[in-house]
Parts: C-alpha cells; sequence; structure tokens
C-alpha cells in the first residue's frame, strides 16, 4: 500500500494540477486539450492520480472520445447502468492503451505497477465473494498486468478476461465499442439486448433522442445548462481511470475530519513567493510598496499572512510556462461562454446602461429653491419684516452626477471553477455599464495560496473601456481570504476623493482558508467556518460605518444563502438567472446613486 503521507490538497493544487496537465499534453500531444483534473486522487495515491491524467491522454490519441462517449451516453439512454458501464468500460480501455503508452514510454511502467497495487489494497483487503463476478474480474485483470500475463484466471471467469484482453488488439474506437458492449451484456446484463436492443439500436438512437432526455439526475446542479455535452465528458474522463469512484469519495470525507493546519519552513515559504509569481504573474507594486501595504493590512487575525497584487500571469508573466498557456485557454473558454450568451449580455448590458443613464441624469439636473441668498425674487419682497423666514431669494442648486466610484471584487477561489464563465461575465456586465456612463471603477479578484491573498488587477479605476476585456483574464484556484481581501480593496477605495463609494463584492459565502503558517504563527486556527464568516461580515460593517456602501452578488449553491445573509445582510443579491441580473443589480445601484434628501 501507498504509505506516504497524503498532500494537503488544497495547499499544491495548482501545482498538482499543473503537473497532471502537462502528462496529458505530453502524451496526446494536443495542447489545446481540455480538461479537470481531479487532484482529490493524491489522497488515495500519486500513482493513481497521475496515471490518471496520463491515461486521459493516451485515450485522446489513440481513439476517438467523442464516438466512445456518445456510444456510453446511449447505452445508459437505453437503460444501462452508469456505474456498471463505467465499470466495463474502464478495464477495456486500460487493456486497450496501459501497454502501448508503457511501450513508447517505459518511464511510464512503474508508475503503472504502482497505480495497480494501491487499487488492489486499497479497493481488496479481500478477494471478492464469488458472486461478485466484476469484483473477481477487476482482481483477475490487475494481477495478470503486475505478473506480465502468467497469473492464472479461475475457470468461470476466463470468458471475460478473455474479451478484456481482446480489447488489448484493438485497431480503432469502433472495435473497442464492440469489446465493450460485449462484456458488458455478458458480465452485467446478460439479457440487455433482449429487453432494451442490440449495439446496433444503441448506435442508432439519434442526437435529437439525446438531447430530449432531462440528464438532471446524472448530474451535479452546477452542470444542468450544457447537460448532455457536460455528460459525455464526465463520462470520458471517468472511463480512462481504473479507480473505484466511491472508495475516493470515502477517503476524502476521512481527510476533512482530520483534516489540520501544515507548518512550512522559512526556505517553503521563500519557494512559495516564486511560486507564486511564476503562476500569477509578476507584482506591479515595488518591493518597499508590498511590504507598506503588508504592513497596514495584515494585522489581527490575518497577521501571518501575505499580499501578493498583480495584473495576472497573461499581462506579466514571468515566463512562459503550462500555467500561462492553461490560463490562455481559460480566458477563451470565458471568451466562448461571452459569445454563446452574446445576446443576453448586451441586454443586460444595455438594461443596466440605461437604468444608471437615468439615475444620473435625475441627479444632474438643477434644482431651484428659496433662499436668503441668491437673486431676488421681486414677488416676495411683502414677506420683509412681515415674516421671520422671509427667503426673498432664489438659489439655484446644481446636480453633481461625477460624484462616484464604484469597486467590483470578484472571488476567484476553486470554489467558483465550475461558474468560472458566468461570474466573469457577471463582472463584465457590471464594468461595461459604469464605463457607459462615465463611473471611475475598479475590477479585482482574489483568491489565497498558502498565506499569500493574491489580487488580480483587471482595470484600474480611470482605466478606458478597451481594458473591460482583461475581466476574461478571470481564472479559479486554491482558497479565498475574504476578509483579508476586502479590507486591502477598501483601503485603497476609502483613498479616492468621490463622495460617493460603492463596493460590489461578487462570491459564494463561502471564506476558507486553511492557512499554511510558520513556525511560532502568531494564528494558528484556520481561516473557516465561523471564524472566517464572522471576520468577513466585520470588514462588510466596517466599509459601511465608513459611508462605503457594499452590495454582495451571491454566485454560488443554495445550501449557502444563509452564511451570505450573514456577512452582507439585506444588501445581497441573489441571481440564479442571468437574464435578471441587470434589473437586480441596476435596482441597487440606483439607490445608492438617489439624491440625498
Amino acid at each position: 500500500m501507498n504509505n506516504t503521507e497524503p498532500v494537503e490538497i488544497d495547499d499544491y493544487r495548482l501545482e498538482l494540477e499543473n503537473r497532471i496537465r502537462n502528462l496529458l499534453w505530453t502524451v496526446s500531444g494536443d495542447y489545446g486539450l481540455d480538461m479537470k483534473p481531479d487532484v482529490s486522487l493524491f489522497l488515495r495515491s500519486k500513482a493513481i492520480a497521475l496515471y490518471d491524467g496520463i491515461k486521459q491522454g493516451a485515450l485522446a490519441r489513440y481513439y476517438d472520445k467523442d464516438m466512445l462517449g456518445l456510444y456510453l451516453v446511449k447505452k445508459i439512454f437505453m437503460e444501462a447502468g452508469e456505474n456498471e458501464l463505467t465499470f466495463v468500460a474502464q478495464l477495456c480501455i486500460e487493456e486497450a492503451i496501459g501497454e502501448k503508452v508503457c511501450k513508447e514510454r517505459p518511464g511510464i511502467r512503474s508508475m503503472q505497477r504502482q497505480c495497480f497495487e494501491d487499487i488492489l489494497d486499497q479497493e481488496f483487503e479481500k478477494m471478492p465473494s464469488q458472486a461478485d463476478l466484476a469484483g473477481r474480474l477487476k482482481v483477475n485483470v490487475l494481477r495478470r498486468r503486475l505478473s506480465e500475463g502468467e497469473y492464472h484466471t479461475e475457470q468461470k471467469m476466463q470468458p471475460f478476461m478473455e474479451l478484456v484482453q481482446e480489447a488489448g488488439s484493438t485497431k480503432d474506437t469502433m472495435e473497442l465499442i464492440r469489446i465493450i458492449d460485449r462484456l458488458y451484456n455478458s458480465l452485467i446484463d446478460p439479457k440487455f439486448e433482449r429487453n432494451h436492443g442490440t449495439l446496433e439500436q444503441v448506435l442508432a438512437v439519434t442526437l435529437e433522442d439525446l438531447t430530449e432526455f432531462s440528464w438532471e439526475d446524472y448530474l451535479s446542479e452546477e452542470m444542468y445548462e450544457e447537460a448532455l455535452e457536460t455528460y459525455v465528458d464526465k463520462l470520458t474522463t471517468n472511463v480512462a481511470g481504473l479507480e473505484n469512484a466511491a472508495v475516493t469519495e470515502e477517503m476524502e470525507e476521512k481527510r476533512e475530519r482530520r483534516r489540520k493546519v501544515t507548518v512550512v519552513t522559512p526556505e517553503m515559504q521563500e519557494k512559495a513567493h516564486t511560486y507564486v509569481e511564476l503562476n500569477y504573474g509578476i507584482t506591479y507594486l515595488t518591493e518597499a510598496e508590498e511590504k507598506r501595504m503588508n504592513y497596514l493590512m495584515c494585522r489581527d487575525i490575518h497577521s501571518d499572512c501575505s499580499l501578493y497584487f498583480t495584473e495576472g500571469i497573461l499581462k506579466n508573466p514571468a515566463k512562459i510556462n503550462y500555467q500561462y498557456e492553461y490560463a490562455k485557454r481559460l480566458r477563451n473558454k470565458n471568451i466562448w461562454l461571452y459569445h454563446d450568451k452574446h445576446r443576453i449580455v448586451k441586454q443586460n448590458i444595455s438594461e443596466l446602461t440605461a437604468t444608471l443613464r437615468k439615475s444620473l441624469v435625475l441627479r444632474s439636473e438643477s434644482q431651484t429653491v428659496f433662499s436668503d441668498r441668491g437673486k431676488v425674487v421681486p414677488s416676495r419682497l411683502w414677506r420683509v419684516g412681515r415674516s421671520r423666514e422671509a427667503r426673498i431669494f432664489e438659489q439655484e442648486l446644481k446636480g453633481d452626477a461625477s460624484d462616484f466610484v464604484v469597486d467590483v471584487l470578484i472571488d476567484a477561489s476553486g470554489s467558483q471553477m465550475s461558474r468560472q464563465g458566468e461570474v466573469a461575465i457577471q463582472a463584465y456586465i457590471i464594468s461595461e455599464a459604469l464605463s457607459n456612463v462615465d463611473i471611475p471603477h475598479r475590477v479585482m479578484s482574489f483568491c489565497t495560496f498558502w498565506d499569500y491573498t493574491i489580487l488580480h488587477r483587471f482595470r484600474k479605476y480611470d482605466d478606458p473601456r478597451s481594458e473591460n476585456e482583461n475581466i476574461f483574464n478571470y481564472v479559479t484556484s486554491s482558497n479565498n481570504r475574504d476578509g483579508l481581501a476586502i479590507r486591502t480593496a477598501g483601503y485603497d477605495l476609502l483613498q479616492r476623493e468621490e463622495e460617493k463609494k460603492i463596493m460590489i463584492i461578487l462570491s459564494d459565502g463561502r471564506p476558507y482558508d486553511v492557512i499554511v503558517n510558520r513556525p511560532n504563527a502568531k494564528n494558528s486556527q484556520p481561516y473557516r467556518g465561523k471564524v472566517a464568516v464572522m471576520d468577513t461580515g466585520m470588514e462588510v460593517r466596517r466599509l459601511r460605518n465608513l459611508d462605503v456602501s457594499v452590495l454582495g452578488v451571491f454566485a454560488g449553491e443554495e445550501k449557502d444563502l444563509d452564511t451570505e445573509k450573514k456577512i452582507f445582510g439585506k444588501d445581497f443579491a441573489y441571481i440564479c438567472d442571468i437574464t435578471k441580473f441587470s434589473r437586480i443589480v441596476g435596482k441597487y445601484l440606483t439607490k445608492q446613486l438617489e439624491i440625498d434628501e
């Protein structure tokens, strides 16, 4: 069994994701191939996690993933069991590509062997029962591979083993599909063809049939929008692995229960700064400016933290590395989503612009009032000596529509990954509308890696509208120390001369940072739960007490709504439907733009 201590996933997430993507891209030869690495597999075994990445790349190289994915979806549509079909496909795909990839890259073989050994140790403390044919088949397949084909298979398992071995000589995707189908029908459901249909009938299912089917029962809530495409991706990712997902989930739950703060040495801390620079871009502050901001902001509960200010790896990279290429691809993905929702986004920008413009016009209109100074009003002269409130003068009060400044602060933690494109679009809508009415505003995102809270600036307060496109550079990763980010953004906002200051925070209501402390650190308590919520809420209230209007735009899961309410009180917006975005945010901003009585 793999006895190495499990790594803290959140602390090393970027490094692990990059390593897996690197393996996938190298093996597949396709650097445009997209994937979401499941770094939680490192909990189980480093070898399992890395070998999964290799196999995803190999599957894309040797076979047609889309064709295979469609077959799997069609088979499930015809009432095959998802877990059982995934299991069968995993064994066949391993046989089809495992040996090929090792022959091309001999260094992979030791990782492959370790992967097999860890799966056997973790999933099979004892041999599965005689009735568990699937379990016994998996054990037989793995042990045969470990013994390089010399493993003796019991007689009743022989037909299934022969089918799996046949997958190793397949030349194209259709051949592989036929073997997967035969193995499922013989091992899992011998009556499938009679009750549901042959392979030809499965393949005859049309895209229209699939599109009309509701796949929600097979997906998590955030995946609903593009259900069919997402489900195909999910299946092809799962079948490239070999491990039992239920075991991975169980180990993840155990880790959460025993999770504790990690202590790192000063040498590791220095490496962390270099790592942040390589993965988030070079800072735009001088060393002296950075030290000053850390001195001012990193106090109390944040006293062992550091701030890092950047305009992102795409604008100011330390070098062109895999993280740079990954950020480019995510930017393109954000832009593609924008184009997919172009009409809705443009409509939201137009509506929000019109709402703001109307409010500013009303504010800029002059008002005429009676006063004790100004231009004499002859018709009121009779009041002289007869009334204490004579007010015989007329004075024009000119409105001022230019006395506003806005900060848009976006949560860029890993928990936002599934909503990344939608959150970028929301920030873009706000920024475009504010630019259209010439209100100065800044847009930044924040996340936390080790003890660095990274503030990624997309545009400065007085930048031209063209800079709004930088918002599509928005990338999510790691943790989030909301209180420190809000405190720091608020500090700059309070330095502005404008009278009316507004901060809009797009977050998921889940401040969470298991800080990696230096030896003898003052704050050993992780930033999460009640502690994090109270700190974030306190920073919001502090800004409001300093006459900054703070609006929380909720971009998370419904279960976290109560936390969002604790942080922002009544001034927060929950936007389930992007078409209502401009109306809800516009209503709040209009309220802030109203002329004070």
